[in-house]
């Protein structure tokens, strides 16, 4: 079978609930992972999205902050929900395909504004968060499996608008682009965006702050698709569809896609 999926940090999905549904109509998806939904998982619109198709769901929620959620027209079972680092925060759910592919969504700490753990105990929590996705993924091989999520880190010098401008600002520091090398080594992961695209300028970030996120174009690829190694060369038709960064009321992050022959 053919199925395609996408991972977008929706910034709320209560609030944004109207453009889960225009994405959904649009580009319909048949496996859509959120981030950042920011609400207990009984007060999600899921009736709703389950009106547009999507009427199967496995989710973590938080009142205000953090959340996760697998949107999908396929069955999916709840398979795992892992809470790395002891935070205490949704920020991770797996589920399970029936033709047996694994789905893990992930939204890892952003880490806060200072890239030192002595002053910045957020940035220490990131770390620590990257460093136990590692040791679980190196016990816990994965195969047939797909790993989505704002995962915080733009790892290539081509993922950011300017490599030397950024290496000292958080999401882009030499040492979090380490942490998350170590646990895509140790899962064997293939980043499938990279994989199709391999060449380029790539973003799937862009900040509320600047007056004009559009022309001043400076982005960052915090959004990934991974898969495990066993099935990476099945991934094709990677995009990131940037045009939703400017719909109304838009989340500063833009969905990001893929599609898998398995």
């Amino acid at each position: 079978m053919t199925f395609s999926l996408a991972t977008w940090n929706i910034n709320s999905v209560r609030l944004r609930e109207d453009l889960v549904l225009k994405l959904m109509s649009g580009q319909g998806p048949d496996v859509l992972c959120l981030q950042e939904c920011k609400s207990p998982v009984d007060k999600m619109p899921l009736q709703a999205f389950a009106d547009a198709g999507y009427g199967h769901v496995v989710a973590r929620g938080q009142k205000g902050y953090n959340g996760v959620a697998i949107l999908s027209k396929l069955p999916i079972r709840e398979v795992g929900a892992h809470d790395f680092a002891a935070l205490g925060h949704a920020r991770h759910i797996a589920g399970q395909l029936e033709n047996g592919v694994t789905i893990h969504n992930f939204y890892v700490p952003a880490g806060g504004d200072k890239p030192d753990r002595a002053i910045n105990d957020k940035f220490g929590q990131k770390l620590d968060y990257l460093t136990e996705m590692r040791d679980w993924f190196r016990d816990n091989r994965p195969e047939k499996s797909i790993l989505v999520g704002d995962l915080n880190i733009a790892p290539r010098e081509d993922d950011v608008w300017d490599h030397k401008k950024l290496l000292k600002i958080v999401s882009h520091t030499p040492v979090e682009v380490a942490h998350l090398s170590d646990v895509q080594a140790e899962g064997n992961w293939v980043d499938v965006t990279r994989q199709d695209i391999p060449q380029g300028l790539l973003y799937s970030w862009w900040s509320y702050r600047a007056a004009d996120w559009d022309a001043a174009d400076k982005g960052r690829r915090l959004d990934h698709i991974w898969a495990s190694d066993d099935i990476a060369r099945s991934a094709h038709s990677s995009r990131i569809l940037r045009e939703v960064r400017g719909w109304d009321k838009p989340s500063d992050h833009a969905p990001v896609f893929a599609s898998f022959d398995l």
